[in-house]
């Protein structure tokens, strides 16, 4: 069996650092590992439309903008197929078919429909599309037969319901749709990273974000006034590592040779840890430390990201070849399902009962 990846993200903004530590990064590495056949990175305009439909050019304003911060941190489109989801008309297809399989009780149940039905105030109120959007994400990563879908630790259920519908739909028509496997980040700590703020989890709509094209400046004066522990009021009080966000954004984005250029009075991160705990190191010398971390790390992004802002068109017409890559693809399987489900009645040419 081919091995296949489907990913994709939002476009309802520029993407950010936890969206590069929670799958950005990892699929760069599979990309680049020679292990899979054929890669799709998605950006799933339909899905942003579920909760912006009154808004549409926020989501079309954004394209673009998600496109070059996948350029940006090395997605390569010699290696990986970028698309439009929208513009690949069997995805909703599929979810119709899909839909028949699944119940409204199963979907409410689902943990990360629940937690952003909440976030986005749809209690009163749920838009059809929205509530049924983990059925249309089974729809994109079963059109592409993909066997592995690399994500953060919040989509385990989404990937769960995933596997649900596959299931259902093989036991029901016969052998036809992958089951695919979810592939989290090798590192725990960017399953999921805190916002600047100290919440759970770093959103667009929250702002409380580090963006992977932030300018110098502005990730230093985010870093700065980063939420730390709020009862290291002195220097010399012990201070909490687990929970803090310097530290939680220190596990995800350091390595060993950045404490002999920017840290050479400590060995590594556990001594510069074990120094918090016991007291005697203020906040801000360890967020200067973060921020020099920081500006190492998105430094060739940002500059990647500024050197295909000077051609849009080539840009344009990446995402155009993908999304022709991603029909032709995706057509296949919707032939496969039609056949499975008895509905495929004029493929030869005449109708067939």
């Amino acid at each position: 069996m081919k091995q296949v990846i489907l990913t994709g993200d939002r476009p309802t903004g520029r993407l950010h650092v936890g969206h590069y530590v929670g799958s950005l990064r990892e699929r760069v590495e599979l990309q680049n590992s020679g292990k899979y056949d054929d890669i799709y990175i998605m950006i799933a305009d339909a899905q942003a439309l579920t909760d912006n439909a009154e808004h549409p050019e926020k989501v079309r304003q954004n394209i673009l903008n998600v496109a070059l911060d996948y350029l940006a941190v090395g997605l390569d489109p010699e290696k990986s197929t970028l698309f439009i989801q929208s513009m690949v008309p069997q995805l909703p297809e599929l979810t119709v078919y899909y839909m028949n399989l699944v119940t409204v009780a199963r979907v409410q149940r689902n943990p990360t429909v629940k937690s952003e039905i909440q976030m986005r105030n749809f209690e009163a109120s749920i838009p059809v599309g929205f509530l049924c959007y983990p059925i249309s994400q089974a729809a994109d990563i079963t059109a592409f037969k993909a066997t592995a879908v690399p994500v953060g630790e919040d989509q385990l259920p989404m990937l769960e319901q995933c596997k649900e519908i596959v299931r259902k739909f093989n036991a029901t028509y016969g052998e036809t749709l992958v089951e695919p496997e979810i592939i989290l980040p090798s590192n725990k700590a960017c399953l999921r990273l805190p916002g600047i703020d100290g919440k759970a989890k770093m959103s667009k709509s929250l702002g409380n974000c580090i963006y992977l094209s932030d300018e110098p400046e502005e990730i230093r004066e985010k870093i700065m006034s980063m939420y730390t522990d709020p009862n290291h009021l002195r220097v010399q009080d012990p201070g909490q590592v687990e929970g803090n966000p310097v530290f939680i954004y220190l596990d995800a984005f350091c390595r060993p040779e950045y404490f002999d250029e920017f840290l050479p009075e400590y060995s590594g991160l556990d001594e510069l840890k074990d120094h918090y705990r016991r007291g005697g190191l203020g906040d801000v010398k360890v967020k200067r430390f973060l921020n020099s971390v920081m500006q190492a790390e998105l430094e060739p992004i940002r500059t990647r990201r500024k050197m295909w802002q000077g051609r849009l068109g080539d840009v344009a017409e990446i995402l155009k070849a993908g999304c022709d890559t991603a029909r032709a693809t995706a057509g296949d399987t919707l032939g496969d399902v039609r056949r499975a489900m008895q509905i495929d009645y004029f493929e030869n040419g005449t109708l067939t009962i």
